[in-house]
């Protein structure tokens, strides 16, 4: 398997917090990270989708005292919500004890519901990671061949390292499936899974457009808000993102409305039944595909401080992806698949509307090199190299 960076880190968070949530899709390795963290400390995992799991801590203050030296490890969190506000307590007495870190962690496969559950109560005593996809440094994708596999297959482990792109498109349908008809209809909202699906899929066809949901809401029979409701979902499940658009009093009109991706770019690719490479490449979503694929990428290995927006003016000037350093610096990256990257003036004048730093053109050829107005050419691993020692 494939060594998950985020291991070091989580780790390192542990050592400095109480507890520390790790939030991720299903099937994306929080269950195998924590194993392993469960092998290298003294501790006790916990499943919660296990009636077993979930009735020894119904009393989490005895199942507490019986594994006060261990790490305390909860997955599924977020299918027993009413544990936060008691766990506070368990760990203001611990600290008291002179136990102040490494007391528990938490997998959640739902951020908006983790987030909300555990800020309220332990604010103060609680980090938060989360675990995206496999990513192209952690894959080695320096070659064409690897890094267009990882675009195709998308970062799951299971899909792929799949032995061939037809088993990695059955595991996705049924990751789809699963989501639809289990996992979504366990967090509450009740919503017909032919109709989710329909939206879904909708998005990969977008994939990196304005939402509009207007027009969404017209197709699927639905209201405006229905289909907001929709997204928000979505978003709050780590299966979608929602990049807000860059937006500063600069004397211009700016586009307002958010840009949205399908956030794994198998999925994406699944949901339209694009099988194989060169179906890829042949269809009409192979740009926006691209560029969400980049994106991920990008955000997965930005440090915590960075923001991440896109820009657009009214009149043309475009920048798909920028990155905002707190009190540093500003990035602006275009991101182009041509193995000859040619910019739009529209790029060049975004530049200078947001007053970059450093400009960037992430395209799909192997050497980094000037172009210019201090712009760079450069492969998607190389900025990500930049951006992991940053």
């Amino acid at each position: 398997m494939i060594k998950r960076r985020i291991t070091i880190e989580l780790e390192k968070t542990l050592k400095r917090s109480a507890s520390v949530a790790l939030m991720g899709p299903r099937q994306v390795g929080k269950t195998t990270l924590a194993r392993d963290i469960e092998k290298a400390n003294k501790s006790v995992y916990l499943d919660l989708e296990r009636k077993r799991d979930l009735q020894r801590i119904q009393d989490i203050e005895a199942f507490h005292t019986e594994n006060r030296d261990k790490l305390i490890i909860l997955d599924e969190v977020q299918r027993l919500p009413d544990i936060f506000q008691e766990l506070r307590g368990i760990i203001d007495e611990e600290r008291r004890r002179g136990h102040k870190y490494g007391q528990f962690l938490f997998l959640g496969s739902a951020s908006m519901d983790l987030l909300q559950q555990s800020g309220e109560s332990l604010a103060g005593r609680i980090s938060y990671l989360e675990l995206c996809g496999i990513d192209a440094l952690e894959f080695g994708a320096l070659s064409a061949d690897k890094l267009n596999q990882l675009w195709l297959r998308g970062g799951f482990p299971e899909s792929l390292l799949a032995a061939s792109d037809e088993d990695s498109l059955i595991w996705r349908n049924d990751f789809i499936r699963t989501y639809l008809e289990r996992d979504i209809p366990l967090l509450g909202p009740r919503i017909p899974a032919e109709t989710l699906e329909r939206f879904w899929t909708m998005l990969a066809h977008i994939q990196g457009g304005i939402f509009n949901a207007s027009m969404l809401a017209k197709s699927l029979e639905v209201s405006s808000v229905t289909v907001s409701r929709y997204l928000d979902l979505m978003v709050d499940l780590l299966l979608v993102r929602r990049l807000q658009p860059w937006t500063a009093n600069i004397g211009k009109r700016l586009v307002k409305s958010p840009k949205v991706y399908v956030r794994d770019s198998g999925i994406t690719h699944a949901l339209l039944n694009i099988e194989r490479y060169n179906d890829l490449l042949g269809h009409p979503v192979s740009g926006g595909s691209w560029e969400g694929f980049v994106i991920e990428n990008i955000i997965s290995v930005a440090p915590n401080n960075a923001k991440a927006y896109y820009y657009r003016s009214s009149s043309g000037h475009e920048i798909d992806l920028i990155l905002e350093f707190s009190g540093r610096e500003t990035w602006a990256i275009e991101i182009k698949r041509s193995t000859v990257p040619v910019l739009s003036k529209g790029f060049y004048q975004g530049c200078e509307d947001v007053k970059a730093d450093k400009k960037f053109v992430v395209y799909g050829g192997h050497d980094q090199f000037a172009l210019q107005d201090g712009v760079t050419a450069i492969p998607l691993v190389n900025l990500m190299q930049q951006l992991v020692t940053l």
